[in-house]
């Protein structure tokens, strides 16, 4: 009976052992490139400038652009690195995808108010500057938050 406590014990040690190289090794593999992040932030800029035109077919363009676009980044990352992640996971992460919506809703309704109600024409365009360097900023600090909790850092 001992005998077999002992190896269950060394085999879970093993196996412990061994998850842990795995999410060593998928840390290293989700960690997107520079780009990828800047491309994310001009395309949510592009798509909310777009506002500021107030025409609904430059808008409606600005969308398909913008969705395209994010497919695109998705279609790069699945090949990159063989998975996909939700944003919006159970975790840690959770706090940057919340800062980034709080960001997002004052930030458009603060460029919306200021473009369509007080007539300052251009605000949607520094709206969506800000929230493009946003999201930017965000998707890093998202993944930095998830490869410390994969390697048992958060």
């Amino acid at each position: 009976m001992e005998s077999n406590e002992a190896l269950d014990t060394a085999a879970a040690r093993a196996d412990l052992a061994a998850l842990a190289d795995r999410r060593a090794a998928l840390a290293d593999r989700v960690v997107q490139p520079w780009w990828y992040d800047v491309a994310l932030g001009v395309l949510m800029a592009g798509f909310i400038s777009s506002y500021a035109t107030r025409s609904a077919v430059w808008i409606t363009v600005a969308l398909v652009l913008f969705m395209a676009g994010c497919l695109g980044l998705v279609a790069v990352y699945q090949r990159r690195t063989g998975l996909w992640l939700s944003g919006h996971r159970p975790g840690p992460t959770r706090k940057a995808i919340r800062a980034f919506t709080v960001l997002y809703a004052v930030v458009f309704a603060g460029g919306a108010l200021a473009e369509f109600l007080l007539g300052i024409r251009g605000a949607m365009v520094v709206a969506g500057i800000v929230l493009g360097v946003g999201v930017a900023l965000t998707s890093r600090w998202w993944t930095r938050i998830y490869v410390a909790e994969l390697r048992g850092q958060a």
